[in-house]
């Protein structure tokens, strides 16, 4: 399953990092991609991952979903 989400704020290589570091750590996730550029992240999982996960493991992160 594919779910893409735009997270603002991340302006380097480590805001990247962090951000795919919490998706990844998240039940189910088996790949998490970041485009920097346009604050895209792809993420790749087994099944579904629910939208409060993703949510809060970006917050761990540090940022926010762009639009909330």
């Amino acid at each position: 399953m594919t779910t893409s989400i735009t997270v603002a704020g991340m302006t380097c290589g480590h805001c990247a990092s962090s951000v795919r570091e919490e998706l990844g750590e998240v039940p189910g996730v088996t790949e998490v991609d970041v485009d920097l550029a346009t604050g895209t992240v792809t993420i790749l999982s087994e099944a579904p991952v629910a939208d409060a996960l993703i949510r809060t493991a970006v917050e761990d992160a540090g940022y926010q979903l762009a639009g909330q």
